[in-house]
């Protein structure tokens, strides 16, 4: 069985015994013994706490009176689960006696054994002073708010007889289980997560949240959470206060929906719907307003309503200005906000509240102005339908059931070269359609005059159409008929899209080009991984392997170990400033050099050299360095001879010692400058020592706070995971390294190699 978590219990400021009732021994007869104590209890008692685990609980306790008592209540604890406090005596380790409230109270367990908890509260000098923990802990447990304790990870510590209420969940159905386990769809997931990083910001979190209770149903629950600080100010445990707003969220729900009808209903009618308050300003407006009179539903509102009245409506509504009595059909004059004139049939109700007083008015507004005026509004119409047309940025052509233009705008002049004069009265296929359409044109005309249907009515459709000088373009157009009495007209609006399907095309073209370039870079990708050694090494005398991490797809970082001949092991890591392409083609250029070199005897400085001069022209000219370290090791001499050109130095740690060693050499980064002369150092190699080799992508690493990774925080883990083999350090400094800066990626490459002589 897992052993107890008290940690909760270690971070607060109350002194708590846990100890075990053993149901072979009944408390009547002897005092249990004490499991755990707190660091709070320990120090108020004068012990360590070593020095009462495992010791009887009567050591606390000077007389007999005391330990009769909590016999008694250990005893109730037992067979009935009841919790108990009263005031007595302790004694300390100095024989001090201190007057303090005991509280006893029953922990979740399984029988035979019980865990119980014993709260003690120093009552000197503090009795004013301080809070009582059990009237704290029956508070939480009575409270009428749910109450959650969750340690950093989300697991459930805590929860009250409320919280169990609200979910339907029991304690031990959830204690241990994971707080979002509660949330029911993958967005309340994510919430969850978001409140975590503003607990870890702000030390608080407020807001409403959906969860699922036990048996499936979805409740809404308004939170307060808040973070539990232990005595050094660490964050430790949260703490959620949650109450139930389910109802009022269905109550706000039905209510949103009944607005909603009402607003559809409303602006569906076609007439104005309002209300005012008993002085007659506007407190609402349907969204006809605006039809009727032009105002907007925000203008409207708050204004009193002879402001929109002509002046000499202000004069005749005065005499309803005092009244309560409800109008019907009344005839208003109202100033629409260009400046005519405009005509409605009003009807308004008051409304009153059971002791008669007038609350405020309901009512309609129906225009009329188009029946008192029709010839007027026609000619008006005509006109604004003309200005449409004219101004419509698409070409605007109108055909009548035997295919003649009959309207031809101004955008139809620039698009197709023919006059509006020269096109009305011509056939519209021998005018804008391509001949080879001409008869399709014809027979769907024919079919639809026949039938009612028409396959390209009423959709936008792409096709070719021709212009004045025969060209064809590509355009795009709808057609709408139109019944006139017994005729058909059709409308059809037309837009030139030559631009946009070009731009369609180079969309295609770049959409092909970028598949062509993705797919080298992956091939690229798989070359490049080709060239790392595939495997690590592993021989009686030693054990090698490296990883790479690059931050795009391709990288600049490199890292080998081959053998040199059967007594010589050299081991190589390399940094080409930059990412991407550029620098994974020198990282190529370096790697077959260095392979070039590998048969012969030179020494590591010697190979940098030659490297240097070999990589400098074409360093030089695309603006690009390369840091490197070359090591060799003599196997059967144990020695290590090594070069460094810029590179960070690599780690050497011995199993005899507790700091690592920084393996470095003079020496200037490759591609600077030629001719240059590389130090060279040497050293023996003990048994099981272990040598760390990464790149400047691993210790400049940066978090979200913009912390680096660092070379301290490498050296710690370096030795922390020493004694396990190369992999498992590196994996071990990966997985560091993504918990650190909380990614899967990284904005350079990340390679490490380890070494280890067994």
């Amino acid at each position: 069985m897992a052993k107890p978590d008290y940690s909760l219990l270690e971070n607060l400021d109350f002194n708590f015994i846990i100890f075990e009732l053993d149901d072979s021994s009944h408390p009547s007869v002897i005092l249990p013994l004490i499991k755990h104590i707190n660091h709070s209890a320990a120090a108020l008692l004068g012990y360590s706490k070593e020095e009462l685990v495992h010791k009887p609980l009567d050591t606390l306790f000077p007389s007999i009176n005391t330990i009769w008592q909590c016999k008694t209540i250990l005893a109730n604890l037992a067979d009935k689960n009841l919790s108990k406090s009263f005031e007595g005596k302790i004694v300390t380790k100095a024989h001090k006696k201190i007057l303090a409230l005991l509280s006893f109270s029953l922990l979740p367990g399984e029988n035979p054994k019980k865990t119980a908890l014993l709260l003690i509260q120093n009552l000197i000098g503090k009795k004013q002073r301080n809070p009582d923990p059990s009237m704290m802990h029956l508070a939480v447990e009575q409270s009428a708010s749910a109450v959650i304790i969750t340690d950093l990870n989300g697991r459930i510590e805590y929860l009250n007889p409320k919280f169990s209420e609200l979910t339907g969940y029991t304690p031990e159905e959830l204690v241990g289980q994971n707080a979002a386990s509660l949330h029911p769809d993958d967005r309340s997931q994510e919430h969850y997560h978001v409140r975590r990083e503003m607990l870890f910001s702000w030390g608080e979190w407020r807001g409403e949240i959906k969860n699922r209770k036990k048996n499936g149903d979805v409740y809404w629950a308004h939170e307060c959470t808040s973070t539990i600080k232990n005595a050094q100010g660490e964050i430790t445990h949260f703490l959620t206060v949650a109450e139930d707003i389910t109802q009022k969220k269905e109550v706000e729900t039905a209510l949103s929906e009944s607005e909603e009808r009402f607003r559809q209903m409303a602006e569906m009618t076609g007439e104005w719907l309002w209300e005012q308050d008993p002085h007659g300003y506007y407190t609402y407006s349907s969204t006809a307003v605006n039809q009727i009179l032009g105002y907007k539903q925000e203008e409207v509102i708050g204004k009193h309503y002879t402001e929109f009245l002509t002046a000499q409506d202000k004069v005749n509504q005065q005499s309803y200005a005092g009244s309560r009595q409800p109008f019907y059909a009344l005839i208003n004059h109202y100033q629409h906000k260009d400046g005519h004139e405009v005509l409605t049939e009003s009807t308004g109700l008051p409304i009153t509240n059971t002791e008669g007083q007038l609350l405020k008015w309901r009512g309609v507004d129906r225009d009329i102005t188009a029946r008192k005026h029709f010839q007027d509004a026609l000619i008006d119409s005509e006109k604004r339908t003309r200005l449409i047309i004219e101004s419509s940025l698409s070409a605007i052509v109108i055909m009548n059931s035997y295919g003649i233009i009959i309207d031809w705008n101004y955008q139809s002049e620039k698009m197709f070269g023919w006059l509006r004069m020269e096109a009305i009265g011509q056939r519209l296929d021998e005018l804008i359609i391509p001949p080879r359409f001409r008869s399709a044109h014809r027979q769907g005309l024919k079919e639809f005059l026949h039938s009612g249907k028409g396959p390209f009515l009423n959709r936008q459709i792409e096709h070719l159409a021709i212009r004045r000088d025969s060209s064809e373009f590509p355009v795009e157009f709808s057609v709408s008929p139109l019944k006139l009495g017994n005729a058909y007209i059709f409308s059809g609006f037309i837009h030139d899209i030559t631009a946009r399907k070009a731009a369609e095309r180079q969309i295609r073209q770049a959409q092909v080009n970028l598949a062509i370039v993705q797919s080298e870079i992956k091939i690229a990708h798989q070359i490049q991984a080709s060239l790392l050694p595939s495997a690590p090494i592993k021989s009686e005398h030693f054990e090698i392997t490296g990883f790479c991490w690059p931050a795009h797809q391709v990288g600049g970082d490199y890292f080998d170990y081959f053998f040199r001949n059967k007594d010589h092991l050299d081991m190589v890591i390399a940094d080409v400033s930059g990412h991407s392409v550029g620098p994974a083609l020198f990282m190529v250029e370096a790697r077959s050099a260095i392979r070039t070199q590998a048969s012969g005897t030179g020494t590591p400085s010697e190979t940098l050299k030659i490297l240097n001069n070999f990589l400098f022209k074409d360093l030089d000219k695309a603006d690009f360095f390369i840091t490197l370290f070359y090591l060799q090791y003599d196997i059967t001499h144990h020695q290590l001879s090594f070069a460094n050109a810029g590179h960070p130095p690599p780690l050497l740690l011995s199993p005899f010692q507790s700091e690592c060693t920084q393996l470095d050499a003079e020496g200037l980064i490759l591609g600077i400058r030629e001719n240059v002369v590389f130090e060279e150092k040497t050293m023996s190699l003990s048994q099981g020592d272990l040598i760390l080799f990464y790149t400047d992508g691993l210790t400049e690493a940066e978090n979200t706070h913009g912390e680096f990774f660092g070379i301290k925080r490498v050296n710690e883990i370096f030795i922390l995971y020493a004694q396990q083999g190369p992999q498992a350090i590196i994996n071990a400094l990966l997985e560091q390294l993504k918990q650190f800066c909380q990614t899967e990626s990284f904005k350079d490459d990340v390679t490490l190699m380890i070494f280890k002589r067994s």
